[in-house]
């Protein structure tokens, strides 16, 4: 109908029906539609012979080509619970309701998601860590010591484990990425560790003290690539989307690195059967 000026910005003025006349159906034939011949509205019953009026749904929506109906919910932003643990409280009660003859239930949106992220990234994962143990085994020139670093990648589940449930923290992709990326982090110490005792037995020394040695000469500079690892995760224990993977990246590196100083020594001693001097 015009516009309305302000300031520099031109704002259109429309005119709209009351609420009641325009969700009534029975004024269908009296709405008005611009004649170009006449140069005005006119009536829409005095342009057509009759109306016919049949219901029909606006958008079909499909998957797989079945119709499907989207039911979305979101934790309470201000609540303590992510979209994780909201899904394993209210899943068992969903899933245990009586559903008629040809009708299903898929959980989509942050599981699905995390689902389909997992299944593409263990389909590689196979061939990066056959990629690294062989870079391992070409480095050493040994598949025992290779077997001795990849001995403490394991040792992390127990830092992970324990960080999360004391920070009670989900299990989820974020946390998974986390702790992959441990495996990297781990093998670098357990190579520094390992290329010290190579160092110090091709020096002259007898093989159970050079053990001795590269472990207590080692112990500095891995525990402190370690603490600046952690301390620069620090900054993302806030965030609600980043906490999982830093706390995997924290507890995981901190009980790992402590274990790696212990178990890679005892299992170089085990595999080469080094004998404890008597004195």
């Amino acid at each position: 109908m015009g516009l309305y000026r302000d300031g520099t910005n031109l704002l259109p003025i429309i005119a709209r029906l009351p609420e009641k006349e325009r969700v009534d159906i029975s004024t269908l034939e009296s709405m008005k539609i611009w004649s170009a011949v006449q140069k005005s509205y006119v009536p829409l019953q005095q342009v057509l012979l009759g109306t016919n009026l049949r219901w029909e749904d606006p958008i079909v929506v499909r998957k797989n080509r079945k119709r499907m109906l989207t039911v979305s919910a979101d934790p309470n932003p201000l609540g303590n619970e992510t979209a994780a643990t909201l899904q394993a409280r209210i899943q068992p009660q969903i899933e245990a309701l009586d559903y008629p003859p040809g009708y299903s239930i898929e959980w989509g949106g942050e599981y699905e998601s995390s689902g389909e992220a997992q299944a593409s990234l263990f389909q590689i994962m196979p061939m990066g860590y056959l990629f690294m143990f062989l870079v391992t085994v070409l480095l050493f020139n040994s598949v025992k010591n290779s077997l001795i670093v990849w001995a403490t990648v394991p040792l992390a589940i127990i830092g992970v484990t324990t960080g999360l449930l004391v920070l009670n923290t989900p299990f989820g992709f974020m946390a998974l990425l986390g702790f992959l990326s441990l495996s990297g982090m781990l093998v670098k110490n357990g190579i520094v560790l390992l290329d010290q005792i190579e160092l110090e037995i091709s020096s002259g020394k007898d093989k159970y003290d050079a053990v001795v040695d590269a472990s207590v000469s080692r112990v500095r500079p891995v525990c402190m690539a370690a603490i600046t690892t952690v301390l620069g995760m620090l900054p993302l224990l806030p965030d609600v989307f980043f906490k999982p993977m830093a706390v995997s990246i924290m507890f995981g590196l901190g009980f790992a690195t402590v274990l790696t100083l212990l178990v890679v020594p005892m299992l170089y001693r085990l595999v080469h059967r080094l004998p404890i001097p008597v004195e």
